[in-house]
């Protein structure tokens, strides 16, 4: 997978794509990027804008950084269930 571009980078090409100069193929090959990535990038511009529906970039952001909080939380409390389990048996332990 290519490495990420600045934000400032997909800005500026967003902007070079809405003058409408070039094709949207002719300025990704300039910029050397496919042109599916530069119409994503436009996708998620109107996005953000409010000029078309969907998750804006910060929300998708908060998204993805609640679900990894939330996939921490759920293993801590694994792990805290499993050793309350195991101090409950060595605290009461059971007939041998």
């Amino acid at each position: 997978m290519p490495a990420a571009k600045p934000p400032e980078f997909r800005r500026r090409a967003v902007e070079l794509a809405r003058r409408r100069e070039k094709s949207i193929a002719e300025i990704a090959h300039d910029l050397g990027i496919a042109e599916s990535c530069l119409r994503r990038w436009l996708e998620q511009d109107d996005i953000d804008t409010g000029r078309a529906e969907g998750l804006s970039t910060d929300e998708r952001a908060e998204l993805v950084r609640l679900r990894r909080e939330n996939r921490v939380q759920a293993m801590e409390i694994e792990i805290l269930k499993r050793a309350s389990a195991y101090f409950a048996r060595e605290a009461f332990p059971g007939p041998k």
